[in-house]
């Protein structure tokens, strides 16, 4: 901010002493004090233009924008155009101001993630809490994280409830509640409550560490835009110095009988080659193409979605096709109970004959029971029920669960369970996990568990489609009729099932063989998918429960478990390139127009200004557009 204001300053002066050195020149019968304000001014606004030329004259780097405009400057001085070279670097730093203006919004952007870092870790030694670096804690210290304090390091919470402000991180305005046995990202800030943290990670692998990497890394790495005009201008410039040269001495051979002689005709056509020169200024496309997706990553950072580079960025605007994890990505990742089928008792009666059974396990089938159970009687009377224990409990390797309790013989588990111990009954399979309860003998019921489905992923598959990316793939693991039940839900456009992640590569690797245009992407958060995020053109790791392998491989973080954010990143992305594409357009439009009538005497240098600094300026105010 402080070099803003400096920039500012400086234009403020130059431009006072421009309007003082204007008055004089052309309301004073003597011109040498106007001359001497209109130097002042070119020197204020201009000093360190002309220094960097010199400089990059000397390192090998003649042909650029700095170049350019020296030469115009100085040229124009030189044949006595004092107020045209003072206004082409009074314009200059006007458009340089703009420039650091929208800079300094874009890295506040993205400079709002680098406030997650910590300052300190409290460390709990012999019972009191130490400060101490971050990078000095071990796994398996205990840390204390008081209200208001950032959370230094991951971890699992062993005393304590909270609230968690992960906005940083996630872009999410909600806090996050934790307590013991719950799991604790650094990065977020504590709310309300002190929390007691076992670290399970050092600072190198922990979250934020991981999280300031990726943003600082993904400035260095240029999209094909940007790329393009780099190149473009190394070719460039040295053309257009070429044609100035020629503009100014081959006319003059043919204008002899005009100007009286040729030198006269060369210095008729000097003014024509640096106004040339001054147009010719690649500044637009140099400085607001890289600005446009500059302020798109930060953008997008705001939002919680980390772009590991403008390429990246680029690549999501032209995606075409995306490939999807199923579990975990379209589904939540955990076992729910969609359908019971009572036999002789109620649901709620049958559900509580299931919990007794699983409550001793933490497989994902038992959690499911529970998790339905505890909803069922509320959260005090589960409580009561978690402390009693089941004496007559037995597992059946391979069928399920033998329970007595109360007097009754309980059996929960697949259809061999039942089979094996006699119990008569009508064998009908839903579609997912079928587990068959029976009590004394006689057969009680069934239920059908199945993989959640976000709420979101359906809508978000539409509005995917609805940005015109051609086709959504479900790749997994599951077996046939699993996979094709989650994708008749979704609606995708083709379903690949009983995967081992070496088949999704494959698969993977035959889409972008087939795709005739735009970029293949793949989404998932597991490490099994580390290969193929790896693979893709365009790797998309969910970020909020994904695992450290997955968010290492992809390009494009998400930095919550929202479906929502992946359009929302690639309207962003599309809008980035949108607005680049725009300016460079613009920009060459208007700097052949005015090139031309350079070339033919039919604009001066203030025409030049407008074409360099002018349009400059336009394309700037155009790539901030992506800040709001």
């Amino acid at each position: 901010m402080k070099a803003i204001k400096k920039k500012l300053v400086r234009f403020i002066i130059s431009a006072i002493v421009f309007v003082i050195a204007f008055c004089l020149y052309h309301f004073l019968d003597n011109k040498i004090p106007g001359i001497v304000a209109f130097v002042i001014s070119y020197i204020i606004s201009g000093y360190d233009v002309v220094w960097k030329a010199i400089k990059n004259i000397f390192s090998g780097r003649l042909f650029d924008e700095h170049f350019l405009m020296t030469v115009a400057t100085v040229g124009a001085l030189a044949i006595q155009e004092y107020p045209e070279s003072s206004a082409v670097m009074l314009f200059y730093q006007l458009g340089e101001l703009f420039q650091s203006y929208a800079t300094n919004k874009s890295r506040k952007n993205i400079a709002s993630l680098m406030d997650i870092r910590p300052d300190y870790a409290n460390v709990l030694r012999d019972g009191a809490p130490e400060k101490v670096d971050p990078s000095e804690v071990n796994i398996g210290d205990e840390i204390i994280i008081n209200p208001g304090e950032k959370v230094p390091l991951d971890g699992v919470v062993i005393s304590g409830t909270s609230s968690i402000n992960t906005a940083a991180l996630s872009g999410e305005s909600v806090p996050v509640t934790v307590s013991e046995g719950d799991d604790i990202l650094s990065g977020g800030v504590n709310i309300n409550g002190v929390l007691t943290v076992r670290v399970t990670k050092g600072y190198e692998e922990s979250t934020v560490n991981q999280i300031l990497e990726l943003v600082e890394n993904a400035i260095s790495r240029k999209s094909k835009t940007e790329n393009f005009i780099t190149k473009f201008s190394f070719i460039y410039t040295p053309i257009v110095v070429g044609l100035a040269v020629l503009l100014t001495f081959v006319p003059p051979v043919f204008t002899i009988g005009t100007y009286g002689s040729y030198w006269a005709g060369v210095l008729a056509f000097l003014t024509r080659a640096l106004s040339f020169l001054v147009v010719s200024c690649p500044c637009a496309l140099v400085i607001s193409v890289p600005l446009s997706y500059f302020g798109g990553i930060g953008k997008a950072s705001r939002e919680g979605i980390l772009v590991k580079g403008s390429n990246y960025l680029e690549g999501l605007a032209n995606i075409s096709r995306i490939y999807w994890d199923k579990t975990g990505t379209l589904t939540k990742g955990e076992l729910d109970i969609e359908e019971i089928d009572a036999n002789g008792m109620s649901e709620d009666e049958l559900i509580s004959y299931a919990y007794v059974c699983e409550k001793h396990s933490n497989h994902p089938i038992a959690l499911a029971f529970k998790a339905r159970y505890k909803t069922l009687v509320g959260e005090e009377v589960f409580e009561e029920k978690e402390r009693e224990v089941i004496e007559g409990y037995e597992v059946v390797p391979g069928r399920g669960v033998k329970v007595t309790h109360d007097g009754k013989e309980i059996l929960c588990g697949n259809a061999d369970l039942l089979k094996d111990a006699g119990v008569p009954f009508e064998l009908k399979e839903g579609v997912g996990t079928n587990i068959y309860v029976s009590v004394n003998g006689k057969y009680a019921g069934r239920f059908v568990l199945n993989d959640t489905v976000k709420e979101e992923s359906k809508d978000v598959l539409q509005s995917i489609k609805a940005l015109g990316v051609k086709a959504n793939v479900m790749l997994t693991g599951d077996h046939g009729s699993i996979a094709e039940h989650v994708g008749d839900i979704l609606g995708v456009d083709e379903i690949h099932h009983s995967l081992l992640p070496a088949d999704k590569v494959a698969l993977l690797e035959k889409g972008i063989k087939e795709n005739k245009s735009g970029a293949v992407a793949f989404v998932g958060d597991g490490i099994n998918d580390a290969p193929v995020l790896a693979r893709a053109d365009l790797g998309i790791a969910m970020g909020g429960l994904g695992s450290d392998a997955a968010i290492e491989a992809a390009d494009v973080v998400i930095m919550t478990d929202r479906l929502d954010k992946i359009p929302r990143a690639i309207d962003i992305a599309r809008r980035t390139h949108t607005i680049a594409k725009q300016n460079i357009w613009f920009a060459l439009g208007v700097k052949i127009l005015i090139l031309l009538l350079c070339s033919v005497g039919l604009a001066n240098m203030w025409w030049a200004v407008f074409a360099d600094v002018g349009v400059c300026v336009l394309a700037i105010l155009n790539s901030m557009r992506m800040l709001k």
